[in-house]
C-alpha cells in the first residue's frame, strides 16, 4: 500500500450448495476490493451465481471449517480480510462503519469483533445465547488467522481488536427441520473433536450442560423476551448440547455414532 493510500479488502466467503442464499451474501460485500468464494464442490448453481457476480471462485476438497476459512484468507490477494459464511450478509450500518475505517486505513486495530444478529422464523433473536454473537470477523491477516477446532472455528489476532456497532446479518436456517439437523451433525463432530483431544463425558454431564445451556439462554440472557421463538432456539440449543456429551460419554465407552 502505497503512503497515503487506501488499503484494499477481500470478502472471504466458504460455500457448499448455497445457491439460494450466495447472491444476497455477494451483493452485501460489493464494496470490497476482491471476493473470494472457495467452494467445497457444490452440486448446484452455486459456483455459477458467485462467478457471474464477479466473484473468484476456487474449488477446494472440503476439510473442515476452519481450514477451508483459513485456506480461503490465505489465498485472498489482500492482507485486510472480511469473513463471511454463505448464510451471512453485511448490514448498510456495518458496511458504513467499515468503509470509514477503511478510508482510514484501518489504524489503530489488527481486528475488530463484528456483532451478529439471528434471524429465527422472520425474525432476529436480540436475547439469550444467540445475541450480541461477537466474532472477530475483520482482521488484517499478517496478525492473525482460523484457528481451534474444525467444528465451532475462530479466529486468534495477535494485536489490539475494536468492537464494532453494526450487524453481521445471519438467516442460518431453512427450516426447523434444518437447524435440529445441523445441530445433531454438531454435536456428532464435536464430540469427535473433544474426544480425539482427550475429553471424557460423564453421565452427569449430559444432564448438568444441557440444563444449565437453557437455563443460560433462556432465563439469565432473558431469551423469554423473544417469544416462542426464543423458546424453540433454547429447546434445539438444550437438545444440541445434551447430544454432544452424550455422544462423547458413548465414545469414552469404545461406542461409534
Amino acid at each position: 500500500m502505497q503512503p497515503g493510500s487506501v488499503p484494499c479488502l477481500a470478502a472471504c466467503i466458504i460455500t457448499h450448495n448455497e445457491a439460494d442464499r450466495i447472491e444476497a451474501c455477494i451483493r452485501s460485500v460489493a464494496f470490497c476490493d476482491e471476493i473470494l468464494v472457495v467452494d467445497s464442490h457444490s452440486t448446484d448453481s452455486t459456483r455459477d451465481i458467485a462467478g457471474a457476480l464477479g466473484a473468484r471462485v476456487i474449488e477446494k476438497d472440503w476439510t473442515g471449517y476452519r481450514s477451508q476459512k483459513e485456506f480461503a484468507v490465505r489465498s485472498s490477494r489482500y492482507d485486510w480480510v472480511l469473513c463471511l459464511d454463505a448464510d451471512e450478509r453485511v448490514s448498510e450500518e456495518l458496511r458504513g462503519e467499515i468503509e470509514r475505517l477503511r478510508a482510514g486505513g484501518f489504524a489503530g486495530c489488527a481486528g475488530w469483533s463484528i456483532p451478529r444478529i439471528t434471524d429465527y422464523f422472520g425474525r432476529f433473536l436480540r436475547h439469550g445465547n444467540a445475541y450480541p454473537d461477537r466474532l472477530v470477523r475483520l482482521f488484517d491477516r499478517r496478525h492473525g488467522g482460523w484457528v481451534g477446532r474444525e467444528i465451532h472455528e475462530n479466529t486468534r489476532i495477535e494485536g489490539r481488536v475494536g468492537r464494532l456497532r453494526g450487524h453481521l446479518l445471519h438467516y442460518p436456517y431453512r427450516s426447523l427441520t434444518d437447524h435440529e439437523q445441523r445441530m445433531l451433525r454438531y454435536a456428532e463432530l464435536m464430540a469427535e473433536s473433544m474426544h480425539a483431544s482427550g475429553r471424557r463425558g460423564r453421565l452427569a454431564s449430559v444432564i448438568l450442560h444441557s440444563w444449565w445451556r437453557f437455563l443460560r439462554g433462556y432465563v439469565l440472557r432473558l431469551g423469554f423476551l423473544d417469544g416462542w421463538r426464543g423458546f424453540v432456539f433454547a429447546v434445539v440449543e438444550t437438545h444440541y448440547v445434551r447430544e454432544k456429551y452424550l455422544k462423547l460419554y458413548l465414545l469414552g465407552k469404545g461406542l461409534g455414532s
